[in-house]
């Protein structure tokens, strides 16, 4: 339920409590949209994401997906290999996300200049 109510012709809402701003907290940042959006795609292992978001530090990306993952957003699956490989993709809680990303890509694109 949303807290956020439309009074005459804007709106007033408890910022603490509104439930964009705990959406913003999860999956806002510098990169953690890019990582979701490399994600859409399917499984990606962490050098595919090094390569997609060359920009991202590898120590800010290793802490995105940790937070990503403790949010229970996306999974991490370690393979027992030498060298080790791991994957990344959307957890059961981060799939209902993907059609959000979706319609965001859809509007950006049909919004750019």
């Amino acid at each position: 339920m949303c807290l956020c109510r439309i009074t005459k012709n804007y709106y007033r809402m408890r910022l603490d409590e509104c439930p964009v701003r705990a959406a913003i907290d999860k999956i806002g940042g510098k990169w953690k949209p890019l990582i979701l959006y490399a994600l859409l795609s399917g499984t990606k292992r962490f050098s595919e994401l090094q390569k997609l978001i060359p920009e991202a530090t590898q120590k800010m990306l290793t802490q995105q997906l940790r937070e990503l993952e403790r949010d229970r957003i996306i999974t991490r699956k370690v393979y027992p290999t030498v060298p080790p490989r791991v994957e990344y993709f959307f957890a059961s809680g981060g799939k209902s996300l993907q059609p959000a990303f979706k319609a965001l890509c859809e509007w950006a694109s049909s919004n750019s200049e």
